[in-house]
């Protein structure tokens, strides 16, 4: 299994976030989704053997949303 942030933008509320898991939980090789409104971020666990990352965020961009891979903050 893997798990991965994704940012997410263009969410406005609870629909989007139920919409959104509901097509990721769906997805074969998607164990788990889970997307929070707040933090704008979903974090997915996945067999990477059925599903890769950029499938995933097709799925959320399909939808019609903003998806990338969220990447760390770094302090200079």
């Amino acid at each position: 299994m893997k798990k991965i942030d994704i940012s997410i933008n263009g969410m406005h509320c609870q629909s989007c976030v139920t919409l959104i898991e509901k097509a990721l939980n769906k997805k074969e090789g998607i164990e788990d989704a889970v997307v929070n409104l707040t933090t704008e971020k979903a974090t997915v666990e996945f067999n990477p053997e059925k599903i890769n990352d950029k499938e995933i965020i097709e799925a959320i961009n399909k939808r019609g949303y903003a998806a990338s891979f969220r990447r760390p903050f770094c302090h200079p």
